[in-house]
């Protein structure tokens, strides 16, 4: 991905942000995605944005696109599907465009003006969001590659425990994503939660395929595919898990990554 500071933007923000967010974005697109800045007209100056609060739009389009390429390709993974991976690989210049586009917004909404707790809350977990979300994206596209490379390889049996393993991580994706839009502190923990049992479906998919390429030389590289795969649908559970941590953080103000006790202290029932 090129550098985000390649982009310049000229930013006309209003309400209509709020409402028809996808507008905005249709204009704004092509110029990101083709690295070229919007000329500025000398009679319309320069606006940032006056709240952070319309970054909310940005971020809850991007999460959405970045949920569906993430059930696309597991879908495409479990399905042999190419068509469907190839799709997913299309979309990757529209996720880097949309992190750059947030991440710039996200600076200019703090220039010259004091800003509130909780204000500079979402603003910070709004960048870390975001590029959990492009990672994700990435990871995505990586999937979809494997698929395409597959489907030119000897064919080989998909692991019972990565189909069982696709299966929390798509739920994953689902309720942090789901819980971001939605400040759902429960479906947030529901995710910390479902962490280990991806880890442990990890392992057996490696064991698994580890076995299958020992007795069979010939198929290692499309096993070895397969376990690429994997790897990375347990870095999309990682990038799930670093969300919900974030949404306790935003919506708040505690950090859950390195303090267990506010997490259980919120599963039971105590006010953070």
């Amino acid at each position: 991905m090129g550098s985000c500071r390649a982009i310049s933007y000229s930013l006309n923000i209003g309400a209509v942000i709020y409402v028809v967010p996808h507008l905005f974005w249709e204009a704004l697109m092509p110029a990101a995605m083709n690295r070229k800045p919007i000329v500025e007209s000398s009679a319309a100056p320069k606006r940032v944005l006056e709240s952070s609060q319309a970054l909310v739009p940005f971020l809850s389009r991007m999460a959405q696109t970045v949920r569906s390429n993430v059930e696309n390709v597991i879908d495409a993974l479990l399905k042999h599907n190419v068509q469907l991976a190839r799709t997913v690989v299309a979309s990757e210049s529209s996720i880097n465009a949309m992190e750059c586009v947030i991440d710039e917004n996200a600076v200019r909404s703090l220039i010259g003006r004091a800003v509130q707790e909780q204000e500079a809350r979402l603003v910070i977990a709004t960048v870390k969001i975001n590029n959990d979300l492009e990672r994700m994206g990435d990871l995505a596209v990586s999937i979809a590659k494997r698929v395409i490379s597959l489907a030119e390889m000897p064919p080989v049996e998909t692991p019972a425990e990565l189909i069982a393993m696709a299966k929390p991580v798509k739920a994953m994706t689902q309720k942090s994503l789901g819980a971001l839009l939605s400040h759902d502190l429960v479906a947030a923990t529901e995710v910390l939660e479902s962490e280990d049992l991806v880890d442990e479906y990890r392992d057996k998919v490696y064991q698994r395929l580890l076995a299958a390429m020992e007795a069979t030389p010939k198929k290692v590289q499309p096993n070895f595919q397969l376990l690429l795969a994997s790897r990375y649908l347990e870095r999309i559970a990682d990038h799930c898990t670093n969300i919900a941590e974030d949404i306790f953080y935003w919506v708040r103000g505690v950090d859950v990554r390195h303090n267990k006790t506010h997490l259980a202290d919120f599963m039971k029932g105590s006010d953070l």
